[in-house]
């Protein structure tokens, strides 16, 4: 009798372990709802906030009178932010009904090469153009084509030089872009929180673009604007990854005690800091970037990247299509420049930007 109770004690023991240990491990596997979903929120307001923000600049976003064909015309795909640029295009495209046909140069610096795009669609049956020229000057010539032919045209991004536009009598139905400026200012700032003193370095992309010239002189006018930052260097890298590698090897070999690079593209940053990792100096340099691509995102994860400068590339060129829909629809466009947000993302904050794109 006393062994028969002794088994059932044990068998009723191991019921109760068994019980237990399904229990923790239901636990484990399934969080409770309400913090997934909490989650999944925080992740997505970065682009959510940043959606809202354009959308109410904006507003009243046209109600279409027709299905209208619409060209984008970008500086090249071979770069990620210009890939996701397109996509922002076709996403808004199927939301409001309309056709796009978004082409592009094949590198970045093929300033001809846009322009023939550029003169080529004119002949064709678009309603309309965005473009995102790669320098001031380039598109010239195809936006005072347009006009003739009364086809409007949007900036997105990059405009053309006012005076010579003026000059050349073309004229712009609309611009969205962001500050450039600012990107350089804000990417500058970060930077100095973090080093509080020393010598800086700025990588600046095509000389002469506006986009280009706008975050180098942002981040300049900083760094000049404090006392104990010292500029030791300002390269064009040509938003080339590998250039921005051998130049910043040649900074770090003359300046060891370089402690901020500045770059005005993310591809152009993570050059800079492959070159510090195989020098062994990225932990005594903290590097920014512009543009927060994937890769841009996964290095600041990583722990190496340290901060980049967002801004939205699929917002931006929705904003640039609403932005010619109002025009076609008879809109009065009653702002010079639209503009889009911007944010600094780093270890701290970059969990939250998982949804932006």
């Amino acid at each position: 009798m006393r062994r028969i109770i002794s088994l059932f004690m044990v068998f009723a023991l191991l019921i109760g372990l068994v019980g237990c240990s399904g229990q923790e491990a239901k636990n484990d596997q399934q969080p409770d709802h309400a913090q997934v979903e909490q989650q999944a929120t925080n992740e997505n307001d970065a682009f959510k906030n940043a959606e809202k923000k354009l959308l109410d600049s904006l507003a009243p976003i046209p109600e279409l009178s027709k299905e209208y064909k619409i060209a984008g015309i970008e500086p090249t795909l071979s770069n990620p932010f210009w890939v996701t640029f397109k996509e922002g295009y076709q996403a808004a495209a199927e939301e409001y009904g309309v056709e796009i046909d978004v082409l592009a140069a094949t590198q970045e610096n093929d300033v001809n090469g846009q322009l023939d795009i550029f003169k080529s669609i004119l002949g064709k049956d678009y309603d309309g153009v965005v473009f995102s020229a790669i320098t001031p000057f380039n598109l010239i010539p195809g936006i005072v084509e347009a006009n003739k032919k009364g086809i409007p045209v949007v900036a997105a991004g990059t405009n053309v030089s006012e005076e010579k536009n003026k000059e050349a009598g073309a004229k712009i139905g609309g611009h969205i872009t962001i500050n450039p400026e600012m990107q350089g200012e804000i990417g500058a700032k970060f930077m100095v929180d973090k080093i509080k003193n020393g010598k800086v370095a700025i990588i600046e992309g095509i000389s002469g673009s506006a986009q280009g010239e706008g975050r180098k002189n942002g981040a300049k006018k900083y760094f000049e604007s404090l006392e104990g930052i010292e500029i030791i260097s300002i390269q064009a890298a040509d938003w080339d990854r590998k250039k921005a590698y051998d130049m910043t090897t040649n900074i770090i070999q003359a300046n060891p005690d370089l402690k901020g690079i500045f770059c005005a593209n993310d591809m152009m940053a993570l050059g800079a800091v492959d070159a510090l990792k195989a020098a062994n100096k990225k932990q005594d340099v903290v590097v920014v970037g512009v543009d927060f691509i994937d890769e841009a995102r996964q290095s600041i994860k990583d722990g190496q990247l340290d901060a980049s400068v967002a801004m939205s590339p699929y917002l931006y060129s929705k904003g640039g299509l609403i932005l010619l829909l109002k025009i076609l629809e008879g809109h009065e466009i009653d702002q010079k420049i639209y503009w889009t947000p911007l944010e600094i993302v780093h270890s701290d904050n970059v969990d939250s930007f998982e949804g932006w794109k």
